[in-house]
């Protein structure tokens, strides 16, 4: 099976394409954005809330280490690009879990 297109692997680390929307009513993930994974935060942008919230929930939800979940681009835009390292198969799944 392929991933999907808001994923890419190189090695053991992955590069996530995300369309962030915060102040939601809960953090989830809300399904495909056009070539992007949409993810609900429940935290405000402000003050970096929403970053920090982000990184939070995908190192939760891909069960890995917060410090091996890092930003690459989009501090201050909706659409953000994450890199993990030190994942496992089976991430588009755990991250819909």
């Amino acid at each position: 099976m392929s991933d999907p297109v808001w994923l890419k692997r190189s090695g053991e680390r992955l590069t996530l394409t995300l369309h962030i929307q915060p102040g939601a009513k809960k953090t989830e993930v809300a399904g495909e954005h056009g070539d992007a994974l949409k993810i609900r935060l429940a935290a405000p942008p402000v003050d970096g809330k929403a970053n920090a919230a982000l990184l939070e929930f995908i190192a939760d939800r891909l069960g890995v280490a917060k410090n091996a979940v890092t930003l690459k681009s989009g501090q201050t835009s909706r659409r953000k690009v994450v890199e993990v390292s030190g994942t496992s198969e089976g991430v588009a799944a755990k991250l819909f879990g």
